[in-house]
């Protein structure tokens, strides 16, 4: 069995997204989906549109995912590889060359985007480019 893994938000959620889960799923048997809490994405400046219960809860609803597990830090990736036998690591092109320090660990792979979509675009054609705009 192939394991795959990949990080992310996903914040509303997209055919961008389901696209790289998609893809991910295509590379193995099983697939991981490590998402970033909400107390991460404060400690990253960030703050999603949607609680992290219910990212979690969609995207386990998406029948290419398998596991969805909490991202809490930065630096709990090889732990993550290492403690679910992880065969690959997937992320989107924009992140080329970041994560290469797990290729001691398991396969990297950085997959295209979908081009024309992505969750800052749809909050900026949406006019919700003030964060404070768009949680009220």
């Amino acid at each position: 069995m192939t394991k795959v893994i990949t990080y992310g938000t996903f914040d509303l959620l997209h055919k961008g997204h389901v696209r790289l889960l998609k893809r991910a799923k295509e590379l193995g048997d099983d697939l991981t989906v490590c998402v970033s809490t909400d107390e991460f994405n404060a400690e990253k400046g960030k703050k999603a549109y949607t609680s992290y219960e219910d990212r979690k809860y969609v995207l386990e609803a998406i029948r290419y995912v398998d596991h969805v597990i909490p991202e809490n830090n930065w630096d709990q990736k090889i732990k993550d590889v290492v403690d679910n036998n992880i065969d690959i690591f997937v992320m989107g092109d924009d992140w080329e060359g970041k994560f290469d320090f797990l290729k001691d660990y398991c396969k990297v792979v950085y997959l295209p985007r979908t081009e024309g979509i992505s969750t800052s675009k749809i909050k900026k054609d949406l006019g919700l480019t003030d964060e404070d705009d768009w949680k009220k």
